[in-house]
């Protein structure tokens, strides 16, 4: 496995990221070391916060949020998941799969050895982070979901599968603007633009993905987002992750690992909170699963976080890190 490595220097003097970078070693399997990068921040005795972020961002998504948890009195750790930020980039799209993310980060998790762990997971953010819940549930003390899902087979019939393996092959490569315009829409086939534009499109662009997801202009930011991408060899990871998502034929295997974490979820005692945004056309609704099945939601007041996008951390830090502060103390 070939791994490339951001040059340090792309993340100099990012806007509104001062942060220490700190580092563990996982192993491939093919026994490759990957150095995964997080932040650790906030006081060593505050109850630790794992935020878990998606594609395809890093740990700069949460930089508006980190000290204002902090400052409330916890710890606050955010990694780059392998391919991102400033974590290493195998450099093969063929090197990435669901399962491989799950483990990578699952050795991370047991390397790092924290527990009573509040889990803020978004995006891919989710449909990792949950599973590393599920399988370390000893671990977790509460879980807040938002803008994200863990497809499985309740959801994802091998019939919708199907439709969706048919759908996908009348998909041509899009432009931005398809792409926008379809998962718009909320048309069932939708994502499936999002995919072939990240998988095929010669003009992929994570400048591009931000402003279509969230509007964001500012050039200082979405620098900071394009940091860990020097040129197009590194983004093998951000490029690969939609085709991941277990919506296909080819991701049965996938789907049924995801039936065993909701299976262990269900077990799982502690609270729980969603905190969706009211604009997200990728994960609308996505709340709903989530309070019917975990006991730890039944009965809670959810949020809902007022225009923050798809990245509502990057649309609504504020807003995200209240509602987070407001749970934690509610179920200290």
């Amino acid at each position: 496995m070939e791994v490339l490595r951001t040059p340090d220097e792309r993340f100099a003097n990012l806007s509104g990221y001062p942060f220490d970078p700190n580092y563990i070693n996982v192993t491939a399997a093919d026994g490759t070391p990957i150095r995964i990068h997080y932040l650790d921040e906030g006081p060593r005795d505050g109850e630790p916060i794992l935020c878990m972020h998606g594609q395809p961002s890093w740990s700069f998504l949460y930089r508006k949020m980190i000290p204002r948890l902090t400052e409330a009195g916890y710890r606050v750790i955010a990694p780059d998941l392998v391919g991102f930020g400033r974590s290493d980039k195998p450099a093969s799209e063929d090197d990435y799969s669901y399962r491989s993310h799950v483990d990578w980060m699952s050795q991370w998790l047991r390397a790092l050895d924290v527990k009573d762990l509040t889990l803020v997971c978004q995006d891919w953010g989710g449909l990792i982070g949950l599973r590393m819940a599920a399988d370390h549930l000893d671990r977790f003390k509460r879980i807040v979901v938002a803008n994200t899902g863990l497809p499985a087979s309740d959801r994802i019939t091998d019939e919708v599968s199907a439709m969706l393996g048919e759908f996908e092959k009348t998909v041509p490569v899009p432009t931005v603007d398809m792409v926008r315009e379809q998962v718009g829409s909320g048309a069932p086939g939708g994502f499936l633009y999002w995919v072939k534009y990240c998988k095929a499109s010669p003009d992929f662009s994570v400048r591009d993905v931000f402003g279509m997801m969230s509007g964001i202009e500012d050039k200082a930011i979405l620098d900071g987002y394009e940091a860990p991408f020097p040129d197009a060899r590194y983004m093998a990871g951000a490029r690969q992750f939609p085709s991941l998502v277990p919506l296909l034929p080819r991701h049965k295997q996938d789907r049924e690992d995801n039936d065993d974490a909701w299976a262990k979820l269900e077990t799982f005692d502690g609270p729980v909170l969603t905190a969706f945004s009211n604009n997200d056309p990728v994960t609308a609704g996505g709340e709903a699963p989530f309070q019917a099945r975990l006991k730890g939601a039944r009965g809670r007041d959810h949020p809902t976080i007022d225009g923050g996008g798809h990245f509502l951390q990057e649309g609504a830090p504020d807003q995200l890190s209240d509602a987070i502060i407001k749970f934690m103390a509610e179920t200290a």
